[in-house]
């Protein structure tokens, strides 16, 4: 899987040489579910939809492997058309209620918020986590009354500006 190291001598990250046919013989050695993460481009999540694969996570991994590439929320609508009926989730960049609002209603399953999380935990432990969620919680709530969504089903594209 390793093409090279790093100066350490151990497996280089950037050097793997991750390509669908790996992907595909993991797929077939179980029977779980899997989702994959990292998908950029509707011809990935159209190549994961005809392997089977149990849904994928829209992710550019925090834009820190490739700050040059388009946002993930840019990329959305065409990854979900491509998928079908396959749960196409999204992270990377989400912080802000609004920004789950935005996701939900051009049609993502879920958003995955990380970093946040991160911070909270760090400034304050557990309480900074769950000041955290009830600040997402709270801004969310805000964006949907914003749009007239009551419910998170109600969240649709027409609702978000795309530029």
């Amino acid at each position: 899987m390793y093409q090279g190291v790093d100066m350490t001598g151990l497996p280089s990250i950037a050097a793997t040489a991750m390509t669908w046919d790996y992907v595909k013989r993991i797929r077939d050695l179980t029977k779980m579910k899997m989702v994959l993460k990292g998908i950029l481009s509707w011809e990935d999540a159209k190549i994961a939809a005809e392997n089977g694969f149990d849904g994928i996570i829209v992710s550019n991994h925090g834009g820190r492997s490739g700050d040059h590439l388009r946002p993930t929320i840019e990329v959305l609508p065409e990854i979900i058309e491509a998928a079908g009926a396959m749960p196409v989730l999204i992270d990377s960049g989400f912080r802000r209620g609004t920004d789950i609002v935005k996701a939900l209603a051009m049609g993502a399953k879920g958003v995955a918020v990380g970093r946040p999380y991160l911070w909270g935990l760090g400034a304050f432990g557990q309480p900074g986590v769950e000041r955290v969620l009830e600040i997402l919680r709270t801004e969310l709530r805000a964006a949907m009354q914003q749009v007239g969504a009551p419910t998170l089903k109600h969240l649709v594209p027409a609702m978000v500006k795309r530029v």
